[in-house]
Formats: C-alpha cells, sequence, structure tokens
C-alpha cells in the first residue's frame, strides 16, 4: 500500500475532530475561492465543480458556499490566496510536495521549512522531488464495497489507466481528464469510495521501519493541520503490521 492510502486511512481517524476545528471548511473555502476566479459556474469549470461536490460531502452550508465563490469572482471582498508548491524530503529519504495556498508566502515557507527541520526531513529546491511524481485521478475503494471483477470492468471500461489491489483497498488510478467520467461511472453503479480526487501519485516508494514510520506520520500529520497547507503528498510505503502498530500506539 502506497503513502497516499496510508495517509489517507490515517486521516479518515481525524476528520471528525478536525470538522470541529473547522479545519475541513477552512480549505475548502479557499479552494472554493480559488476555483471561483477561472469562473463561477461550475458547468463551464471542472475545478469548481470538482469543489462544490467536496464541500457538498462535508455538508457545508449553502450561505458559507456562495460567499466564498462570491470571493473568487470578485462580487464580495475577501482575502486574495496564492497557489504554489514546496517541495522536500522527510524522515528515511521519503520525497514531499506540499500544495499550499497562503496569503504570505514568506511566512508560510519559513513555518513548513521549520517544520521540516524539527521533524527529521528538510526543504528541498524547486523540482528536486517533483519529478518523483505523476499527476492523477485516484479513486479508493475499500474491500467489501464491490467484487474485484465487477469494479475492473466498471473502471476500464469508464477511461480508468489501471486498478491496483492493496491489503484493504482497491485503488482506480485515472488521466487527470478521465477522472470525472470514471468517478460518476462508479457513483451511478452504487461503488462508495472511500477517497476520490485529482492528486499526486508517487512513481517509486520508500519502504519506512517503524522509527522512521512513526517519525513520518507524526511529521505528515503536524503538515496537515497547517492551515496554508491543502494537500500533503508523499511516497512512503509502510508494511501493514508496521502500520497498524503505529496508529494504535499514536
Amino acid at each position: 500500500m502506497g503513502g497516499h492510502s496510508h495517509w489517507a486511512t490515517t486521516k479518515r481517524h481525524k476528520q471528525a475532530q478536525d470538522a470541529k476545528r473547522g479545519k475541513i471548511f477552512t480549505r475548502l473555502i479557499r479552494e472554493l475561492a480559488i476555483a471561483a476566479r477561472q469562473g463561477g459556474d461550475p458547468d463551464g469549470n471542472p475545478r469548481l465543480r470538482l469543489a462544490l461536490a467536496r464541500a457538498k460531502d462535508a455538508n457545508m452550508p449553502g450561505d458559507t458556499l456562495k460567499k466564498a465563490i462570491q470571493r473568487g469572482t470578485g462580487e464580495l471582498p475577501g482575502v486574495h490566496y496564492e497557489e504554489f508548491t514546496l517541495e522536500g524530503y522527510g524522515p528515511g529519504g521519503t520525497a514531499l510536495m506540499l500544495e499550499i495556498t497562503s496569503d504570505n508566502r514568506n511566512r508560510t515557507v519559513a513555518e513548513i521549512r521549520n517544520l521540516l527541520t524539527k521533524h527529521g526531513g528538510n526543504m528541498a529546491e524547486a523540482g528536486a522531488v517533483a519529478w518523483q511524481f505523476h499527476k492523477k485521478g485516484l479513486i479508493v475503494v475499500e474491500h467489501g464495497k464491490v467484487d474485484e471483477d465487477r469494479l475492473l470492468s466498471l473502471a476500464l471500461d469508464a477511461g480508468a489507466e489501471d486498478v491496483k489491489v492493496d491489503e484493504k483497498t482497491f485503488e482506480v488510478i485515472t488521466a487527470p481528464p478521465d477522472f470525472e467520467p470514471v468517478k460518476k461511472a462508479l457513483t451511478d453503479a452504487k461503488v462508495e469510495s472511500s477517497l476520490a480526487e485529482v492528486t499526486f501519485v508517487p512513481q517509486n516508494y520508500v519502504k519506512l521501519e517503524e522509527k522512521h514510520a512513526e517519525q513520518m506520520l507524526k511529521l505528515m500529520e503536524i503538515l496537515d493541520d497547517h492551515d496554508d497547507v491543502q494537500k500533503v503528498h508523499a511516497n512512503f510505503d509502510i508494511p501493514e503490521a508496521i502500520m497498524e502498530k503505529v496508529v494504535a500506539a499514536g
């Protein structure tokens, strides 16, 4: 199982707390505003359409959603957020890519650099690790939600590139333009997914043993808690036995 799936699994244990703290809404509001800069009509704006779907899945109030879009289109005043990517290394030589939205680049870069240094990592120059990731659509379906042969048929017929079978999940991989059609095909077939997003998928993985696994998951959690970090991507792989031990200990 790859790092993105491990982290997705771990994050599910945090989502109730995150929702109470408002972190999910904060990130979705930023994404809605940024997506709306490209146009406020979701029919002609795939990024806004996806952001709206995620906001509705999170039960965001309609008034909050509407105001976020209006701030993005300029109909309402609001903070201007800049989007950029930071690259770095984590414990055990893992590669990290962070998708950032910030109203103060210098502050955010300094804070992220400090967090990496404190937790066994370091910042990297632009392009140093980006080549290790490909942008892909990723849909994760847990075993038991669908028969493997049926999922293969549905996903590949809808345009998916691959379906990977892990210990507890199926990972449907698509090219970014094919993500929405494949997701719709699975939704129409009543196949429930635990994660569905366009993300950066690692080409290779670094296998972590217990010490580095614990450090890496702690670093991922800290980065994920930072208000300016929209997404964390990493190329770590943790054996299931070690993963369960680390999560239980945490």
